[in-house]
């Protein structure tokens, strides 16, 4: 197991306070964290190709689980992801640690020097390389800091020039990876810089990119890029439901797939029925709340066998509703 009893001391200097104020921020951190741990290979090849070219990903391995359980606890910084890896043309390994920031800390160019010692610490003789990268998911647009310089007192040389890889998600323009089919670049195109005239423009740019990856990955890979990507977006309903009927029109094949894909989409544009009585998450409905729901959605071209799989409704109960008086 990792030595790192020091890193609690020194997490209790570097950037403890802004911990705490940020406790909300947790459940962002791990499905992020989820999403780094699950593409990798697919991060690094979107925001970095160069790094990405020199890998062997075949003998790539995340340490995490074998190698930090021992630093994870309430009050201590630990290190979120790190990643074992060989390059191509080389016959050594190097450590790739992702460190993810949704948090401004002006001391964090510090502790990204504080995890890079200890790793250099404990693996300068099996790892000749160790790459950093910070990723910021900051809402707001900040140049953020790569690096660490301590300065030689009365002269213009430095003690020390530590530098990182860094991420700055806000300043990526988001058309520059509105093609992609990476997964990456799906879930993370909400947390991209976009203003709010281009936000329906990217809704069904992120759409079209998940009907690009359905035959690529399974469910549950699916199912983590749309939880990531919720995290950042928040749709209208009546906005959302003119573009699920777009994609819907622009590709009719793959109508079935949309709403089996969507669960969140049962929900909306049914508001307006909900607002005037009805609770959100109530079991049963009033018929006539049902039936009116059911009308406006077959008014607006929508097949009853497609109602029925948006609403979880049986379909002869649906044709009732639309046939009723």
């Amino acid at each position: 197991m990792l030595a790192f009893d020091v890193l609690k001391e020194e997490g209790d200097k570097v950037g403890m306070s802004e911990q705490s104020r940020c406790a909300s921020a947790t459940p962002h951190d791990e499905a992020f964290k989820k999403l780094l741990q699950t593409f990798f290979e697919e991060f690094i090849a979107l925001f970095f190709p160069e790094v990405h070219q020199k890998i062997d990903y075949s003998k790539a391995k995340l340490l995490m689980q074998e190698q930090l359980v021992d630093i994870v606890g309430q009050d201590a910084r630990t290190l979120d992801l790190l990643l074992e890896a060989q390059l191509l043309e080389e016959a050594f390994f190097v450590l790739i640690h992702f460190e993810p920031q949704s948090y401004r800390d002006d001391r964090f160019a510090e502790r990204m020097f504080i995890y890079f010692s200890r790793l250099y610490e404990r693996y300068r003789k099996t790892h000749k390389r160790i790459i950093p990268i910070a990723v910021f998911t900051a809402d707001s647009t900040r140049i953020e800091s790569d690096r660490l310089t301590m300065p030689l007192p009365g002269s213009d040389e430095d003690v020390l020039q530590f530098k990182f890889l860094k991420v700055e998600l806000k300043s990526k323009n988001w058309r520059d990876f509105a093609e992609s089919d990476n997964p990456v670049a799906a879930a993370l195109l909400a947390k991209m810089g976009y203003n709010r005239k281009e936000k329906r423009e990217l809704r069904f740019a992120y759409l079209r990119t998940l009907l690009k990856l359905k035959n690529k990955l399974d469910p549950a890979r699916m199912a983590l890029i749309m939880s990531v990507a919720d995290l950042y977006y928040e749709p209208k309903p009546n906005e959302d439901e003119q573009i699920l009927l777009e994609l819907i029109q622009s590709v009719p094949e793959e109508e079935k797939f949309i709403m089996e894909l969507m669960p969140a989409w049962k929900r909306w544009g049914f508001e307006e029925g909900i607002e005037q009585g009805i609770e959100q998450g109530k079991e049963r409905w009033k018929q006539e709340e049902r039936r009116e729901i059911v009308r406006k959605l077959v008014s607006k071209g929508m097949t009853p066998e497609f109602v029925a799989n948006m609403l979880d409704w049986p379909l002869a109960e649906v044709n009732r509703l639309n046939d009723a008086d």
